[in-house]
C-alpha cells in the first residue's frame, strides 16, 4: 500500500484513468463482437450504420492514448475487409 502522499495520490491517479480506459475498451470490443455477429447474420445495412461508430472510437481511443494510432488503423481496415468480404 502507498505510504507518501504523491504515491497515495499516484494510486488514486492510476485507478481513475485504468476506470476511464476500460470505458474505451469495452465500448471497441463491444461495437466489433456487435459488427462480427450481423455479419455472420448477413444483415449489411446494420453494419454499414454500426461502421462510424466504430471508426469514431477507435480514433477517439488512438488520440487520447488508450491503444496505439496502428493498433486503431488496423482494427478499422480489418473490420472494413470483413464487412466488403461478406457482401
Amino acid at each position: 500500500m502507498a505510504i507518501t502522499k504523491s504515491a497515495k495520490k499516484a494510486l488514486r491517479q492510476s485507478l481513475k484513468r485504468k476506470k476511464r480506459n476500460l470505458i474505451y475498451k469495452n465500448k471497441i470490443k463491444n461495437l466489433l463482437k456487435e459488427v462480427k455477429k450481423l455479419v455472420s447474420q448477413k444483415k449489411t445495412e446494420e453494419v454499414k450504420k454500426i461502421l462510424p461508430q466504430i471508426y469514431k472510437a477507435l480514433d477517439k481511443a488512438a488520440k487520447v492514448g488508450v491503444i496505439k494510432k496502428n493498433t486503431a488503423d488496423r482494427k478499422k481496415s480489418r473490420m472494413t475487409k470483413l464487412i466488403v468480404k461478406s457482401r
